[in-house]
């Protein structure tokens, strides 16, 4: 199959889908990581900085092994701007890809653009477009995920879980090149952060470790 994750920034691939992917690539699928944005740093856009964290994203590739990285270079902090402005190049980018399966984040985050690219992701994967995207996958991203409101109209529920017992420590290695994101723990994004987020969502399901997602659409895909 061909695979597609939509990553608002550099790090919200390996936070919501590492382990996911690792899984893919070893089932022997392409694995394409779409990253929106560029990084904003107290609200600033520095190139050096920008170039850092896309160096950065290019370690973490090479410790999940996925297959192609494309950066869209859209500004951070802004994508909720303008909706035409996400759906154009997400459609290229669908269009050229050509995903059986598609991961976005999650509606309910109280990051303003990743509330933005899920709304745009759904038009862009409609099921008359170009493209027609097969599964639609939410997934959820420590720190922006967990932290909205209990009271949201979008709350987080997984209806699909995947192992990543075997794989979680390559997905908390790809974190620890982005050393900007890194935290201390009890922040979900520290190496700490993770194992308990995963065996959290392993539990759920009786299982040592997973990621958890929201199935929007699954079409039927030939074995």
């Amino acid at each position: 199959m061909k695979v597609l994750v939509i990553a608002p920034h550099m790090d919200d691939e390996i936070l919501g889908c590492g382990g996911t992917m690792v899984r893919h690539v070893q089932d022997g699928d392409s694995v394409s990581v779409c990253i929106v944005a560029d990084r904003a740093y107290g609200h600033q856009h520095t190139h050096e900085l920008i170039e850092r964290e896309k160096e950065a994203c290019r370690r973490a590739k090479a410790v999940i092994g996925y297959h192609e990285l494309i950066f869209l270079d859209l500004p951070d902090e802004h994508l909720d701007r303008s909706q035409i402005a996400l759906i154009v190049p997400l459609e290229e980018v669908c269009n050229r890809v050509k995903p059986d399966i598609v991961y976005l984040p999650h509606r309910g985050d109280v990051n303003q653009d990743h509330r933005a690219i899920y709304d745009a992701v759904l038009v862009a994967c409609r099921p008359h477009a170009s493209y027609p995207v097969k599964g639609l996958r939410v997934y959820e991203v420590p720190s922006s995920s967990d932290q909205a409101p209990a009271a949201g109209v979008w709350p987080f529920l997984p209806n699909l879980y995947v192992d990543i017992n075997g794989v979680l420590d390559r997905k908390i290695t790809a974190l620890a090149c982005y050393e900007t994101e890194n935290r201390a723990y009890p922040h979900p994004r520290s190496p700490e952060g993770l194992l308990v987020y995963a065996k959290k969502r392993g539990m759920e399901v009786g299982i040592q470790a997973a990621e958890a997602f929201v199935t929007l659409r699954q079409m039927w895909l030939s074995p």
